[in-house]
């Protein structure tokens, strides 16, 4: 990825358009003590209207905390400065088999309801040249999981980051979570999963080859 000031893009412009975080406007960079007011701000009377008395010592601080939790946690893949670096080294190993990051754990979070999403991702690829250390794999699945997300588009967003950081096709890709916005409410089904899967270059052509990849993580 030609990234030579080693600063972030201001949104998800480098990825296909289908892929990117519906953004209405440039995602804030403000220090994060400033982009905690107005949140709050907003929370404090939504408690309210929930019938909270914001004056009891426990619910007192509720929304700054939740304001906290959203900017500096949950949502902290909105914050372009987050984005991972992700740097190649040589393959002096001449390693070119599959490589697997299994069982990743993921936390996001749905759009349409603002409930957690919970599960594991696995990636792999085939090194060519070059290798990545296998950290960066982790860090490129949290920060596009820490954002409002549909899985189907979360999957897709962890294969086109790859593909264009490491510089090959070959890159495969599948989440399994669980969503609360349908175990907790609605028809409540606390038994069913969900699986996306995005497989490119030759994981999308050799059967055998993404047998394998299915077999390593145990599927």
């Amino acid at each position: 990825m030609d990234n030579p000031t080693g600063l972030a893009p201001a949104t998800d412009a480098h990825l296909p358009e289908g892929l990117r975080t519906p953004f209405a406007t440039t995602p804030s960079t403000k220090p994060t003590k400033q982009r905690l007011r107005p949140s709050a701000a907003i929370l404090r009377p939504s408690c309210a209207s929930l019938g909270l008395d914001l004056s009891d010592d426990s619910l007192a601080g509720t929304p700054r905390r939740v304001a906290k939790m959203y900017v500096q946690e949950w949502f902290k893949g909105l914050d372009p400065r987050n984005r991972p670096e992700v740097r190649m080294f040589h393959n002096r190993y001449n390693y070119h088999q599959l490589l697997v990051e299994r069982d990743i754990t993921l936390f996001s979070c749905c759009e349409h309801h603002f409930v957690p999403i919970i599960g594991k991702a696995h990636v792999a690829y085939l090194p060519s040249a070059s290798v990545v250390g296998l950290s960066k794999l982790n860090r490129v699945v949290q920060y596009y999981a820490r954002r409002p997300q549909v899985q189907e588009r979360l999957t897709r967003q962890i294969a086109e980051e790859l593909k264009q950081s490491l510089g090959t096709d070959d890159v495969a890709v599948l989440i399994e979570a669980d969503h609360l916005c349908v175990m907790s409410r609605g028809v409540n089904d606390t038994s069913s999963s969900t699986l996306t899967s995005e497989y490119g270059g030759q994981f999308a052509t050799d059967h055998a080859l993404r047998q394998e990849f299915l077999r390593q993580i145990g599927k």
